[in-house]
């Protein structure tokens, strides 16, 4: 990873010192970090790269929904402007950003208390009736309130394009060599995927008909807690219009699954019940997002086309829980849409 073009960043950020030293921040997939400590003190420094979400217009109304929901009192790190008053900054093609650095940590769901998971509940749903608000203030609306985004066809996937994309993938996944004990278990849920599809084709929801805004990407590593306070909710980049109720059911997914695949239901129940409360969600409203939810995880097999197809490996750890959720979800249904629910 190479240094960014910190002279002619610094130049449009006078404010922000003389540079010290610039560290790469190894979290996170899809963008580039830098912790950057200058003679004025210590700053992230992002550099935008993912291809949907890297143009300029894009990210300056991530920023500035991030400045009004700040003003609202949410735990948010918009980015610092420059002397010209723009908070995004375009070097040699590529899109950077400056904030301030927050010192906090990552907590997930076996790290959180039931008060916290209350808490995570109460935090979401104030985010996404704050995005209300603030996405519909001028100079920030550029699509309609009730459109649903294209990607969200993966909750409603098609069989056919599944059963074509799981062949493909055991057959990448066969032929792999130097062959792992990874390879092996991919084979095998694999499938028992094609298994359970066949098995519950019937159950294939119909397409979302309403949709909020929503962070679009909320999990442990983009929420830094202060102690047990949430201190920041970081990288905005997936901002957009989605069922805000599957943001609930995906958050939950990713902070309460524990390393064998299940869902610590306890926990999500307390939750979601804040989450409700919060956010003015009915009951009936979370059973159809944990269904959807449910089917996008039995059609998802993200973390197997990043290994071999393009034949990037950072996604391999989080495979094991992954595949193993779906199928205890599928066993456990009615248990996981109660405890949204109940």
């Amino acid at each position: 990873m190479g240094t960014p073009p910190l002279g002619a960043l610094l130049r449009h950020h006078r404010h922000a010192g003389e540079p010290l030293s610039c560290v790469p921040v190894t979290e996170g997939l899809l963008n580039r970090g830098f912790r950057l400590s200058t003679t004025r003190g210590t700053y992230f420094l992002k550099q935008h790269l993912d291809a949907p979400t890297a143009d300029r217009a894009t990210i300056a109304r991530q920023h500035r929904a991030t400045q009004r929901l700040g003003a609202l009192g949410l735990p948010v790190a918009p980015p610092l402007a420059d002397s010209s008053g723009r908070t995004v900054t375009v070097v040699d093609g590529h899109c950077y950003a400056l904030h301030p650095w927050v010192d906090g940590r990552h907590r997930n769901g076996a790290q959180l208390s039931p008060c916290g998971s209350r808490r995570l509940g109460t935090l979401l749903g104030q985010v996404h009736t704050a995005l209300a608000l603030v996405m519909s203030a001028p100079g920030q609306e550029d699509e309609e309130p009730g459109a649903v985004a294209d990607e969200d066809a993966r909750a409603s996937a098609d069989l056919p394009d599944t059963f074509r994309a799981i062949g493909e993938l055991l057959r990448l996944a066969r032929a792999h060599h130097p062959r792992d004990s990874f390879d092996a278990l991919a084979e095998h849920r694999l499938r028992e995927r094609r298994r359970l599809l066949a098995q519950h084709a019937h159950r294939r929801p119909p397409p979302a008909t309403a949709a909020g805004w929503v962070h679009g990407d909320f999990h442990p590593l983009n929420l830094l807690y202060r102690g047990a306070e949430p201190a920041a909710i970081i990288d905005w980049d997936r901002l957009g219009l989605h069922p805000r109720a599957e943001e609930a059911v995906r958050a939950a997914a990713i902070f309460f699954v524990r390393p064998e695949g299940e869902l610590a239901l306890d926990k999500v129940r307390e939750y979601a019940r804040a989450y409700r409360e919060a956010a003015g969600a009915g009951r009936a409203e979370l059973a159809a997002a944990v269904h959807r939810v449910w089917w996008e995880r039995l059609n998802d097999f993200w973390t197997l086309r990043w290994r071999y197809q393009l034949l990037d490996r950072r996604a391999d750890p989080q495979f094991p829980a992954v595949s193993a959720l779906a199928v205890w979800w599928t066993r456990e249904y009615e248990a996981v849409r109660d405890a949204f629910t109940g």
